[in-house]
């Protein structure tokens, strides 16, 4: 029945998708967050179904009279040059096998981040597929939450098996990020109902993180954290709901998991953590052999560790997007990831400094303090995890960068200057001639 399910919504969004191309994004972003296929047990689990309503996205919006323009910002071409240059480290890549199957998987996501950038164009759009994007990645920080509760936080909150999300690091990294987009929706929640049910899912997300037992999702969580506090309108009310959720996580979890924790502090004698530290070493040593570009996608292969590595005989994942960047793309490629987070920053301040004060457009500097929340979650929890192409954070940039767009041309009105009708300043002459 689950098989059944999914391929009727997919195939029966596709009339849909044809008429309306920009709803071909949100499909794809439920496909490729939720993954429901992947919850399936028959032929729908490996359905190219993401595929399929890409090829569908692009014909439509090829015979769509809607505007095709890619809104060219810093961080767009940025972005393009980043992705451009990811196919020169491929061409002289150390494993080409490798690479360019890493590398066609890069292009499709980046190519429905370009698309999304051309389609969603207005605010409900905008706020569309902030609702899909947190409600997809929300399900399993709810379904987590639940089980991490029942089960007293025995057993590690996990994702779908083959997809981005399929380990606990990953999952806690998804629902770190996902957290700030729910608060966004929170906050512009029209109806009462609407916002207990977001915090509920952030309650339940936020425990859902701990009971995914990753350190380094602990230190992204209390990163993000604090700086949602920080960004936050009402900072009493989030104080108090960060105050019981943390009253909840002592509560529930087993002490297996605060032994676990505390390992961050004795890293030297942990097995895990000395493995990821000679993962550092290498890319940083194989960056020296090889500044410019590096290793290329999926170079972090025993034949390497031989080369470049402390320890040759620990072979590990990189497990941090920096390191990986580096190691992957040289410093050229790790210049273009921090250059474009930075651009990113600085558009969101723009944002916050333009909007925030217009009643008109409070919404586009409340999702812009949002998203900078949910990359300081990326930035300090990926620096324990190798997801640098993770597809949620370019597809958050691409929000930011489509909220800045509209939030200037909502701008437009405010700044002409408003001329007087003629009528309204004869009125008052006419009026006295016909006393007179």
């Amino acid at each position: 029945m689950r098989d059944l399910f999914v391929t009727l919504v997919v195939f029966g969004s596709l009339p849909y998708i044809l008429s309306k191309p920009y709803v071909g994004i949100y499909m794809w972003s439920w496909l490729g967050y939720m993954n429901p296929h992947r919850l399936t047990w028959g032929f729908a689990y490996s359905f190219p179904f993401s595929f399929v309503v890409g090829i569908a996205t692009l014909v439509a919006l090829m015979f769509s009279r809607e505007p095709k323009k890619i809104p060219w910002t810093r961080e767009s071409i940025v972005l393009l040059l980043l992705i451009m240059w990811m196919l020169v480290t491929t061409i002289f890549s150390l494993h080409p096998a490798l690479a360019w199957l890493q590398m066609e998987k890069v292009a499709k996501i980046q190519l429905m981040i370009f698309l999304t950038m051309i389609l969603i164009n207005n605010r409900e759009k905008i706020e569309r597929l902030v609702l899909v994007i947190a409600l997809s990645l929300g399900f399993y920080g709810i379904k987590g939450g639940i089980f991490t509760v029942l089960h007293g936080g025995a057993y590690r909150v996990q994702g779908p098996a083959g997809t981005f999300i399929g380990g606990n690091n990953e999952m806690a990294l998804a629902l770190i990020m996902t957290i700030p987009l729910i608060w966004f929706l929170h906050l512009n929640a029209k109806k009462i109902w609407q916002r207990h049910a977001y915090v509920a899912a952030m309650f339940l997300c936020a425990i859902a993180v701990v009971g995914s037992q990753s350190r380094g999702a602990l230190v992204g969580g209390l990163a993000m954290g604090g700086f949602l506090w920080l960004k936050t309108r009402n900072k009493l009310f989030t104080g108090l709901i960060m105050a019981l959720a943390v009253a909840a996580i002592v509560s529930i979890m087993p002490a297996q998991w605060y032994q676990r924790m505390n390992t961050i502090d004795t890293y030297q004698t942990d097995a895990s953590a000395q493995g990821r530290i000679n993962a550092w070493w290498t890319a940083f040593n194989l960056s020296k052999d090889r500044p410019l570009v590096g290793g290329g996608f999926d170079t972090f292969q025993p034949d390497v560790y031989q080369v470049y590595a402390p320890d040759p005989l620990n072979v590990h994942d990189v497990h941090s997007i920096y390191f990986e960047m580096l190691g992957e793309h040289g410093w050229v490629g790790f210049g273009l990831f921090m250059l474009l987070a930075w651009l990113t920053w600085r558009k969101g301040a723009r944002i916050i400094r333009e909007c925030g004060k217009d009643p008109e457009r409070k919404w586009a500097a409340d999702l812009a303090r949002m998203l900078q929340v949910s990359m300081i979650g990326f930035a300090s929890a990926g620096a324990f995890l190798g997801l640098a192409n993770f597809d949620l954070y370019y597809h958050l940039i691409a929000i930011m960068v489509v909220t800045g767009v509209v939030a200037l041309k909502q701008a437009a009105p405010f700044g002409k200057t408003v001329i007087t009708p003629v009528r309204t300043v004869a009125q008052p002459l006419v009026r006295r001639s016909r006393e007179n």
